[in-house]
């Protein structure tokens, strides 16, 4: 089982919409998926037209497992669960803090039981770099962080790896893309060169800005559902692939 978080620092990045639509591929191409929705904005739970159940309780995500996997649901997809998020998700970090023993490691002993019946496991994670951030850090084997080319998101993504390098934390496990990408803007161009020449983890493959991208809310659907020859479709298509001959060959 592959462990893959989708994560930057930076929100409004194309993050959510890339997890979604990764899940959606990685099922489409013969996967057993569960997208884990951490965000306590629940929105990749939304595009699926999943919602978290009212007995679900966040104290069970890391002190009752088993209550917590009875939620787990699937999706109009085969092969694609999810494990919807609610609002109490925000005190994560307070729930994690009370952990005297390795806190920053909780996520990874709850998942773990959870390889007898996935292929692979995506987490859409909130933005910020706090304690739930570093157990996404030590939980997964991959961690695609969608940058746009511009100097703020290009500032996170360093944030990011000097964080890794002051907690000793595994960089190779980063692994950047361009996200809402727009190849006629000359800034965008500047910036996408510069940060090839200094990550050399960078997946090629960009996620364009496009209608189809952001109308994934109107039809509650990932992009290759309702629109499958549409750029932003083909692009995340090709990203997932790239993903597959990378970690799953």
């Amino acid at each position: 089982m592959k462990i893959i978080a989708v994560y930057s620092i930076k929100g409004g990045v194309g993050k959510t919409a890339a997890a979604v639509n990764l899940a959606y591929e990685a099922s489409q191409a013969g996967y057993q998926t569960l997208l884990c929705d951490l965000d306590p904005q629940g929105a990749s739970s939304f595009y699926f037209r999943v919602s978290a159940s009212k007995k679900q309780k966040s104290k069970w995500f890391f002190s009752q497992s088993y209550k917590l996997f009875q939620h787990i649901k699937a999706s109009d997809y085969p092969l694609l669960d999810i494990l919807p998020a609610k609002l109490s998700y925000r005190h994560f970090d307070i729930k994690l803090g009370a952990f005297k023993k390795s806190p920053q490691k909780q996520i990874a002993k709850l998942l773990k039981p959870l390889k007898k019946y996935y292929d692979v496991i995506f987490l859409d994670c909130p933005p910020s770099i706090s304690l739930l951030s570093e157990n996404v850090f030590h939980t997964a084997d991959i961690i695609m962080v969608p940058v746009i080319p511009t100097t703020l998101s290009e500032r996170t993504l360093n944030q990011l790896v000097n964080f890794f390098q002051e907690k000793s934390l595994d960089k190779s496990k980063i692994h950047p893309f361009f996200s809402m990408a727009q190849a006629s803007k000359k800034l965008h161009q500047q910036s996408e060169a510069r940060i090839k020449t200094r990550f050399n983890s960078i997946i090629s493959q960009s996620i364009p800005f496009c209608a189809e991208i952001e109308n994934m809310g109107i039809h509650q659907k990932p992009v290759a559902a309702f629109a499958p020859k549409k750029s932003g479709a083909i692009a995340y298509q090709t990203l997932w692939k790239k993903i597959e001959s990378y970690y799953f060959t």
